[in-house]
């Protein structure tokens, strides 16, 4: 997955993956210029002035987005969670929404009509995000990602001077008490669901850790009066920390009552709002429990093949019931199961992976492997509790900064029983599958890939079904180019992988629409798609923690798939599946419907 800060201006920025360049005007998003160079209608012109427009006067609002994307004009700052603060941005939104709305999309040219639909999404998303779903007010998860990615935005690449940002952190670090102050006064307990509060409540210490591991260390930086003023500042945070991890412990967790199911009509909104995809729910949901009878079909084909000269393997008849081919998938998952790294050895492994799966990219042609850098890190402890891994590439305005591939390390509490159930799930094999999503030729090719892409608006909103369906899509075409020599314990992995993806659209949809049990969820994760105890518990935990994002894999996915069976069909004996790769990625990550009617000409819907 990629990693994303909630804000509040542009929460619809929610999977984003953004850039940054060095202080001064430089870092200000520009105009798009892409059909500059041609004959504009007046429309374009219009468009192209209000597109600039927003992203200039837009990222005022959510200082913290601001640096991850790469505008580094309001690093000193963080988002303003008031009651005001929020009115100030929904009314912008509002006013340039109706200005969009003014422009006639048919007179513009195809690339403005895909960036005038993107806008116009995201600026209805942000008003329902603020007036009807109102996360402010029931979800803490918004307030403990700004404050640390007020710090972690700004220390963890160097895009300026180290004594800059440093003086940055330093106001931000003043500042954020406000912001803890804010979340206690805006978040009713009655509405915040109990997996929220405590998952918060964990994460609080985060910012701490924030502390030691970028600000204390490089104290020095600061001579005089700086210098005492971040030692003041840094002793102020550490009591606010203190004091609203009191407020979670004592009041938000005893009291959180709020339910994380968010049911059918808001689900359905959130989905049109946040997937921007071409399937309903509906749809979603009879694709997904048709694919996920194929892909058993698939890996019980694999599995006989594993177990042909495994003695005491169960009966692989040429027409299985149910129970035979549960029985079967198993017995060769644990194949593949008893090859795994050593507790402490998951991140070095993972470096070897990214190694192999660079070179087989490479060597199969795939696609355009860039040189931008990926460095693989462990995962900050406050991002941690929600996902395994995630991609965190740097943004639009920051050129030749480091992608991260950031995973999570084994807690040291966890049990023998819960560590070996960890690396029954992340295996060797799924580590090659993980690394291939979140790195090579996954999240970070298509990142170093998209933000290529003349279009900064098209960049600051990519689509996150873009994204992870993408990082879906090169699971399935490595394991079809014959990676690792065609292993088949590789290849069911990968199907297990997938599996997943497609369990998760399933399982997002019956826990926030149809009132889904635990045990359902359970059945769902362990028994239909394989997956450990630790990974199922853990998505449980992420599914009530989130709504629709679950279903950005599969649904992106899908429409990946699509888009390249028509651009076979199209091109027939033309097709080179390395042109349409990098054809497909120079799009610059809109949502996927919109990157295949722009590759392929079809018409812009």
């Amino acid at each position: 997955m990629r990693r994303s800060l909630p804000a509040i201006a542009l929460l619809a920025l929610a999977l984003a993956a953004c850039n940054g360049s060095a202080g001064g005007d430089a870092s200000r998003p520009t105009s798009d210029t892409h059909a500059a160079s041609q004959s504009q209608s007046q429309a374009d012109i219009a468009f192209a002035a209000l597109s600039a427009r927003y992203l200039d006067e837009a990222l005022a609002f959510s200082p913290v987005s601001a640096t991850q994307i790469g505008d580094h004009r309001f690093d000193a700052q963080i988002d303003d969670m008031s009651a005001e603060g929020r009115a100030a941005s929904a009314a912008f939104n509002r006013a340039m929404l109706a200005e969009l709305d003014a422009i006639d999309d048919a007179a513009l040219s195809r690339e403005h009509q895909v960036d005038a639909r993107i806008l116009r999404n995201h600026l209805q998303y942000a008003l329902w995000q603020e007036e009807t779903f109102q996360s402010w007010a029931w979800d803490p998860q918004i307030y403990s990602g700004l404050a640390g990615g007020a710090i972690y935005g700004l220390m963890a690449r160097e895009f300026a001077p180290l004594p800059e940002r440093m003086r940055s952190a330093m106001e931000r670090m003043e500042r954020l008490p406000t912001l803890f102050a804010q979340a206690r006064a805006n978040l009713d307990p009655s509405r915040v669901p109990k997996t929220h509060a405590e998952t918060v409540a964990r994460q609080n210490a985060g910012v701490l850790t924030l502390l030691d591991t970028f600000i204390t260390p490089n104290a020095g930086e600061l001579q005089g009066a700086d210098r005492e003023r971040l030692d003041a500042a840094v002793e102020t945070l550490r009591d606010a920390v203190a004091e609203h991890q009191q407020w979670l412990d004592d009041t938000l967790v005893p009291n959180a009552t709020g339910e994380f199911r968010i049911g059918a009509e808001r689900y359905d909104q959130q989905l049109k709002f946040a997937l921007n995809a071409s399937l309903s729910r509906a749809e979603i949901k009879q694709r997904a429990e048709a694919e996920l009878s194929r892909i058993r079909d698939e890996m019980y084909a694999v599995a006989r093949t594993v177990l042909a000269d495994q003695p005491g393997a169960p009966d692989t008849p040429e027409r299985p019931d149910e129970n035979q081919k549960q029985a079967a998938i198993e017995a060769a998952m644990e194949l593949a199961y008893a090859e795994r790294p050593e507790r402490d050895g998951v991140v070095d492994f993972a470096k070897h992976t990214l190694e192999v799966a660079t070179d087989f990219v490479r060597a199969k042609d795939l696609v355009t492997v860039p040189d931008d850098p990926v460095k693989i890190i462990l995962m900050p402890e406050f991002q941690r509790g929600f996902s395994v891994a995630y991609c965190d590439s740097p943004g639009p305005l920051d050129k030749g900064l480091d992608t991260y591939y950031a995973i999570s390390p084994i807690p040291d509490e966890w049990s023998e029983a819960q560590v070996d159930s960890f690396l029954r799930e992340y295996n060797n094999y799924m580590i090659h599958v993980l690394t291939i999503h979140e790195a090579m030729p996954g999240h970070y090719l298509e990142g170093a890939h998209s933000v290529n892409h003349p279009s900064t608006l098209r960049a600051v909103f990519r689509s996150g079904p873009f994204a992870e369906g993408w990082a879906v899509y090169t699971e399935r075409t490595l394991a079809d180019a014959g990676y690792l020599d065609n292993d088949p314990l590789f290849r069911l992995m990968q199907l297990k992988f997938y599996a997943r993806a497609v369990a998760n659209a399933i399982l997002d949809q019956g826990i926030h629409v149809d009132n889904w049990t635990r045990e359902q969820a359970m059945d769902l994760m362990v028994r239909q798609t394989f997956q450990q105890q630790s990974e199922a518990d853990g998505k449980w935990i992420r599914a009530q923690l989130s709504s629709t994002q679950l279903a950005t894999y599969f649904v992106g996915a899908q429409e990946h798939f699509d888009a390249r069976r028509a651009a076979e069909a199209k091109l027939g004996d033309g097709f080179d599946v390395k042109a349409y790769h990098d054809g497909i990625l120079a799009q610059g990550a809109p949502p996927v419907r919109f990157a295949r009617q722009l590759l392929l000409g079809e018409p812009i819907e």
